[in-house]
């Protein structure tokens, strides 16, 4: 059986995502990550990967992130074309489309892992903080505003969004959050979970240093 490091480097097929773990997955992850931290990336053919994902793809993981620009998994995770679904909206909260996203990815696709994935200084949890109005967008803020009332402080703590070190406190409530929510409101992602088909993790990526820290 390949290790993770020989694995990262080759075109996922159905032969070879049968051979991956969901620990092995979670491992892919944090090895990709310290590979872009330690600028050691591996060099990748894209046209062979575009050749050989014609057809058919067999991601190992899903990565649930937030809209923000400077937050690409691909990258921040060293892995190629095919090795990640990834699902993207405003503050890496769940809702239905997003659950079906994920519930599509590991029990049709096969995927190992469904990772959370916030980031340092989020616009979205700033917004939440300080109550941001907007037609479409407050809804999904409310998700992020129940985290924030779940972060515990001492008395005289700035709980503001000028305050970073409480809007990164409820960056990681927030992906707390939406790992309990996938497990709450998904049958189908609790049970393969349970019967360790899948592991669902969380980790925050820090915009000042590149690295991912898991929850």
């Amino acid at each position: 059986m390949p290790n993770t490091q020989e694995l990262s480097k080759q075109v996922k097929s159905k032969e070879l995502l049968s051979t991956i773990t969901p620990d092995m997955a979670l491992q892919m992850m944090k090895e990709g990550n310290d590979r872009f931290v330690q600028k050691d990336m591996i060099e990748r053919e894209h046209e062979w990967h575009i050749r050989e994902t014609i057809d058919s793809q067999h991601p190992f993981a899903i990565v649930l992130g937030c809209i923000d620009s400077r937050v690409e998994p691909s990258i921040l995770f060293d892995q190629g074309i095919g090795d990640l679904f990834i699902a993207r909206i405003a503050g890496n909260i769940i809702n239905q489309d997003i659950l079906g996203s994920m519930e599509y990815a590991c029990a049709v696709s096969g995927s190992k892992l469904v990772l959370v994935l916030g980031h340092t200084s989020c616009g979205a949890v700033k917004g939440a903080i300080d109550n941001v109005v907007l037609d479409n967008l407050s809804p999904s803020l409310r998700h992020i505003q129940l985290a924030a009332e779940r972060v515990k402080t001492e008395e005289g703590f700035e709980r503001t969004a000028k305050n970073l070190k409480f809007v990164d406190l409820v960056s990681y409530k927030n992906v707390e959050q939406s790992i309990n929510d996938i497990r709450n409101q998904s049958p189908i992602l609790r049970n393969l979970e349970e019967e360790g088909k899948i592991i669902i993790a969380g980790a925050v990526y820090d915009h000042s240093t590149g690295a991912v820290h898991f929850c």
